[in-house]
């Protein structure tokens, strides 16, 4: 238990970080002073190299779902006069609906989708039955597709994938990071679940600008940052462990100097200086991924393979958040036996 209850009090320290610096360099004085610590585990090793934008989706071309036609042609557009529906018909008709972006697409569909049933009622009471027939059944095709209309306009677009590409520099992430991603993503799903559900309104600025709102998210910042403290909190451990190897810290209740040593290095350096930021990166990931994992399920019937397994690959890039925690075990493992328990505890 008291085991337990250090760990968390570990973890949950909330500290201000004391590095001038990035991340990266407050993560690279704690391997390298952890390093100098336990003297015996030194072999020089040097910090990993990481990818550049490891984890960017599939290009756009590669992930956009084929959405077949449907029976409204040019000629069915000339019949539906009196129908406000034809208006929309002939914007999607027209060159610039077939080269629409597909945002722009989604919209038009949703607007087609809520102006149909009018337009049938309508082409009934003037005796039009085999156009209104026509016209339900392209409503009907319409419904049964747009599931992937949404995807192609929101997981699938260009905007989600600025979303996940992974800025220059880390900077003083997450510390200036906002909301409106956040709120953004949580709208458009909302939205996802209202259309899939039979309200077609839509305000077609609004959602661009959710999209655009998104595209200036940091999701990409978030893979970056936990690959950064992944690949550093992997070198402490195989420190830890190379110590580990060579026998108790403390044998025979005796404590060496180095186990001073190791607790000064990890109270200031790791629960001061590493875990503030980690549990700041933390907090974001459990901001960022509700919303978007919603959208996700939603969608989960429409989605490509390749969304598919690029997801896979992010999940466990993602994982790698439980990295600290891990680390916090490794060390109470290796002060273990030691009089005056791991000393580890903020003061």
């Amino acid at each position: 238990m008291a085991r337990r209850v250090l760990s968390t009090l570990l973890l949950a320290a909330v500290l201000s970080a004391c590095s001038r610096g990035g991340p990266g360099d407050e993560l690279e004085r704690y391997v390298n002073r952890l390093e100098g610590a336990l003297e015996g585990a030194l072999d020089g090793a040097a910090p990993a190299a990481r990818d550049a934008d490891p984890l960017l989706p599939p290009r756009v071309g590669a992930l956009q779902l084929t959405v077949p036609g449907d029976s409204i042609d040019a000629l069915d557009f000339l019949a539906l006069r009196g129908c406000a529906l034809q208006v929309t018909v002939g914007k999607r008709n027209s060159s610039l609906g077939r080269l629409a972006a597909p945002s722009q697409r989604l919209l038009l569909e949703l607007e087609f989708l809520r102006l149909a049933p009018a337009c049938s009622e309508q082409l009934r009471a003037e005796g039009r039955d085999e156009l209104a027939a026509t016209l339900d059944r392209a409503a009907a095709a319409k419904r049964e597709r747009l599931a992937a209309r949404i995807f192609n306009a929101t997981l699938g677009s260009e905007e989600f994938r600025a979303f996940w590409r992974a800025p220059a520099a880390l900077g003083s992430y997450p510390a200036q990071t906002s909301s409106e991603p956040v709120s953004a993503l949580a709208t458009i799903d909302a939205l996802a679940a209202r259309w899939l559900a039979g309200d077609y309104s839509a305000d077609n600025e609004s959602f661009e600008l959710l999209l655009s709102t998104v595209a200036r998210g940091d999701g990409g910042a978030l893979l970056a940052a936990l690959d950064l403290q992944r690949e550093a909190l992997a070198r402490a451990d195989g420190v830890l462990a190379r110590r580990a190897a060579e026998g108790p810290l403390c044998p025979g209740g005796l404590v060496p100097g180095e186990v001073d040593v190791l607790r000064t290095v990890v109270r200031k350096f790791f629960v001061g200086g590493v875990q503030p930021w980690s549990a700041a990166v933390d907090r974001r990931r459990q901001q960022l991924l509700p919303p978007l994992k919603a959208l996700e399920d939603r969608l989960g019937a429409v989605l490509p393979p390749a969304y598919v397994q690029w997801r896979e690959r992010r999940d466990d890039a993602l994982a790698a958040a439980a990295a600290p925690r891990q680390h916090v075990e490794a060390i109470l493992d290796l002060l273990a036996g030691c009089p005056g328990g791991p000393g580890l505890a903020p003061a």
